[in-house]
């Protein structure tokens, strides 16, 4: 079973006249927790760049090799990067069953549509081409529930570790538009929002 883990690491320098400081972030949560749209929030709030492991290390990902899944693997990273923080997003199970089961997604673009709070304009159509949209058999609820046992199992070791040096903040909840603003104080305490 492909577990596609997302840890997006963030490498947030802060202003051109600031631009020897950089805060490294790794935010890290199950399938479906909201990485992506909390780090375009980041991106958008506080003017910085984002790197995403997704992006960075897609083929890795699909054979199974995706960073850090491990213990000694997280390790490496911080023997390679200072991490700053590590945003955990804690979404219950059932909540993010719920999210990527009404998720549909236009393949050729890549749109992404969910039937709870993003639906198409026209059911199954996408709204730039009118193409058929598909769910993805990753997105059905026994692959979920499978992915999400999998990435607890492998997971809790790897957010005990940066818990214990200190690093990890755990946000939880289920609306990404209710955890948001907690992850935007507590960033904003150490680095300057440009709104």
């Amino acid at each position: 079973m492909n577990i596609r883990f997302r840890f997006i690491l963030i490498l947030l320098s802060v202003t051109p006249t600031m631009i020897s400081k950089i805060f490294k972030a790794v935010i890290m949560g199950p399938p479906g927790a909201g990485k992506g749209t909390i780090s375009s929030r980041i991106v958008r709030d506080f003017g910085l760049k984002h790197l995403s492991s997704g992006d960075l290390l897609r083929s890795q990902i699909t054979e199974k090799t995706g960073f850090p899944r491990t213990v000694p693997q997280a390790e490496a990273l911080m023997k390679e990067q200072e991490i700053n923080t590590v945003i955990n997003l804690d979404i219950p199970f059932d909540e993010i069953v719920k999210r990527l089961e009404s998720r549909w997604v236009h393949l050729e673009s890549g749109r992404v549509y969910n039937l709870l709070w993003s639906p198409p304009k026209v059911e199954g159509k996408d709204d730039v081409t009118g193409e058929n949209l598909i769910q993805r058999d990753d997105d059905k609820p026994a692959t979920v529930r499978a992915r999400l046992e999998t990435y607890n199992k492998q997971t809790t070791p790897v957010t005990e570790f940066y818990r214990k040096h200190n690093l990890l903040q755990t946000f939880s909840g289920t609306e990404t538009d209710k955890i948001w603003p907690e992850v935007y104080k507590f960033l904003s305490n150490h680095i300057k929002p440009i709104n």
